[in-house]
């Protein structure tokens, strides 16, 4: 089942974003795998200590995007594939880089200057 153990709610982000994002990022960084069964909506509700309607809204967003199934009765699992798994590390990663591009531009950074200190950053992780 998939772990929540790490998960920490943030403000500023509706918590159903977050449990979506976590979901996402455990895919891609290979930690949730396709079949893994999901917590029922009841029990990561009383986990998180949010409303069920969260869980409700985050799960149907999941399903929305074909990355769980739901089953009545039966709970829910991940349902994601090669070419999935791919689409979802580029969405994350526009958005992320997106945001980052944006305020340096606010900055007034240049192209080869963000470029520069991505390397930087990048040698030194």
């Amino acid at each position: 089942m998939i772990s929540f153990e790490h998960f920490t709610i943030e403000d500023g982000t509706p918590i159903y974003s977050q449990i979506v994002r976590h979901i996402k990022q455990g895919i891609i960084a290979g930690v949730i795998h396709n079949r893994e069964e999901m917590p029922s909506r009841r029990l990561l509700s009383a986990l998180l200590g949010v409303n069920p309607n969260t869980i409700q809204k985050a799960y149907r967003l999941l399903e929305e995007e074909g990355i769980i199934e739901s089953q009545a009765g039966a709970g829910s699992w991940v349902t994601v594939n090669e070419q999935q798994i791919g689409a979802i590390r580029s969405q994350l990663l526009e958005g992320d880089v997106g945001v980052l591009a944006k305020s340096m531009k606010q900055m007034e950074i240049s192209k080869v200057e963000a470029v520069r200190l991505l390397e930087d950053i990048w040698d030194r992780i």
